[in-house]
């Protein structure tokens, strides 16, 4: 993949997450449980919802990044039910890189394991806040696989933040931080709910 070209997307992509992330308007709670909130609003850009998870977490930021961050090697795959693995594709600078990342069959194996080619950001604000921003691309080395049914993300990201008023000098050893996911579906609120439910909190 061209680097200046990925870099140019990868920029755009973080920008619109982070719009998601500071629009507050139009958000609606659809569940509520262990500490975890899901928030959903109608897209004004695809036939579809947005959907934001948000949780609050003591531990440092390096260690819940480590948790989240969807990356080979981290231990996202080890909790999270709804990831399988992740595989590098094309590594183009230390922060941007194109993954692969299978998820398993679910609803009584209604839903076909999925595989998913994204773009992803990984990025650094100046409050220290981190993010991974992702999107959809095809790439050369890794066509359709069989036994899996391609997927495909609009701009999605992740955000680990610490909440206004902490500071890792107020509390070194486990600042408060705020960890938020936006995700696109075309999933209505209802199908979302007991696949929420589903999901296992890492322990920090």
């Amino acid at each position: 993949m061209d680097p200046a070209l990925a870099a140019q997307m990868s920029e755009a992509v973080a920008e619109k997450v982070l719009q998601y992330r500071r629009d507050e308007s139009g958000w609606k709670i659809c569940r509520e449980a262990n500490g975890v909130s899901v928030s959903w609003r109608p897209s004004v850009e695809f036939s579809g919802n947005l959907y934001r998870g948000e949780g609050i977490v003591n531990a440092p930021p390096e260690k819940v990044w480590d948790c989240i961050k969807p990356l080979p090697g981290t231990l996202r795959a080890k909790w999270d039910e709804n990831v399988s693995s992740f595989e590098i594709i094309e590594s183009l600078t230390d922060t941007l890189c194109v993954s692969r990342t299978t998820s398993p069959s679910a609803a009584m194996k209604l839903i076909s394991p999925r595989d998913f080619v994204d773009l992803v950001l990984i990025k650094k604000y100046e409050d220290g806040t981190l993010s991974s921003n992702a999107i959809n691309v095809e790439h050369p080395l890794c066509p359709p696989k069989p036994g899996y049914v391609r997927g495909f993300n609009h701009p999605c990201g992740c955000f680990c933040e610490l909440l206004p008023g902490e500071s890792k000098s107020h509390s070194p050893e486990e600042p408060v931080l705020g960890c938020t996911a936006h995700l696109p579906s075309v999933s209505p609120p209802g199908l979302c709910r007991p696949v929420c439910a589903t999901g296992r909190r890492p322990r920090f």
